[in-house]
């Protein structure tokens, strides 16, 4: 099997990366490096199980290049990391998410690519959806760009489905976390009492309450889920079976650090952000019932990822 991961210098990319290699895959990366970490897949790289196409996927050209190498299956995960930085650039989800997501499908039309993968998110569903959210849940109604350009996605992909004959698994992430993590609130936690190890800021009151997968267990759910459906279309919630608070995340990691004595600050309301969902929790029994459970529910996925980003830190330095 001759895979494209897009966006696989990134994090969820990478880990799939190890996956695919370990399976036997030959990979073909195309990412532009504005977020991911080379160092993430560079043993791939030189063992030769992996090449890297330096490509932006708003560019068609550079995803034709990249799929034009002999693709069987795209995994399609690249996307702006960075929810919150749509409300500051709004075009960021529109180009790194829309078009980009048009530029892959087109480029598999034309090289006669059938097969793909596509990350997308629980954020597609918005804040007024029961919990657990189910798959068929409608209509979903994004309150974040980052949202909007992932359902815009979905529709992208579904529709070269009914058109040109592709086949698609459109996986909704809950929050993905683990080890190499390059930003997320575990991440922002670390790095603020690094910086001040006396006090941590929280952004809202705390109560935000989401469900937390870890990478390992997002990826392996990814390969299992394709090795185990068949439809022309197929859609599947990955997640965990419960949730965590922002509070208690934020208690997880000041114990991890060792920072007992730093002082935990909310700046108040009931979100972090513009866009930011307070509450989220995917239901999972089409995951479950395909065969597929994780290993690490939420607090258990959060407390291994703090671990692995205080290593990852502390090996940077």
């Amino acid at each position: 099997m001759r895979a494209l991961v897009t966006g696989g210098a990134g994090f969820i990319g990478s880990h799939l990366i190890d996956r695919l290699v370990a399976r036997g895959d030959h990979v073909v990366v195309l990412d532009n490096l504005s977020s991911g970490n080379l160092a993430f897949i560079q043993g791939h790289l030189d063992s030769g199980d992996a090449v890297l196409v330096n490509g932006d996927l708003r560019s068609l050209d550079d995803v034709k290049q990249a799929m034009a190498m002999d693709i069987d299956c795209v995994y399609h995960l690249a996307a702006n990391p960075d929810i919150r930085l749509g409300t500051r650039v709004t075009d960021t989800d529109l180009n790194q998410g829309t078009v980009a997501t048009y530029n892959v499908v087109e480029a598999m039309r034309l090289a006669g690519v059938k097969k793909i993968a596509f990350a997308s998110s629980s954020v597609v569903y918005g804040e007024n959806a029961p919990m657990p959210t189910p798959e068929n849940h409608g209509p979903c109604m994004p309150i974040s760009l980052y949202g909007a350009s992932k359902q815009a996605g979905e529709g992208l992909i579904s529709s070269w489905v009914g058109t040109f004959g592709l086949q698609a698994w459109i996986f909704r992430f809950a929050n993905v976390v683990g080890a190499r993590g390059t930003h997320g609130v575990i991440f922002d936690f670390i790095h603020k009492l690094k910086n001040d190890p006396t006090r941590l800021e929280v952004l809202g009151n705390g109560l935000q309450e989401k469900s937390y997968m870890e990478v390992g267990d997002c990826v392996d759910a990814i390969l299992h889920v394709m090795a185990t459906t068949d439809e022309p279309l197929n859609l599947f919630n990955l997640g965990s079976h419960d949730t965590a608070s922002v509070r208690r995340i934020a208690e997880i990691v000041v114990e991890v650090t060792g920072c007992a004595d730093a002082r935990i600050e909310y700046t108040g309301g009931d979100r972090g952000w513009a866009g930011d969902i307070p509450r989220a929790r995917l239901a999972i029994e089409r995951m479950v019932d395909s065969g597929f459970d994780v290993r690490m529910n939420s607090e258990d996925a959060i407390r291994h990822t703090a671990t692995c980003l205080l290593e990852e830190i502390g090996l940077e330095e």
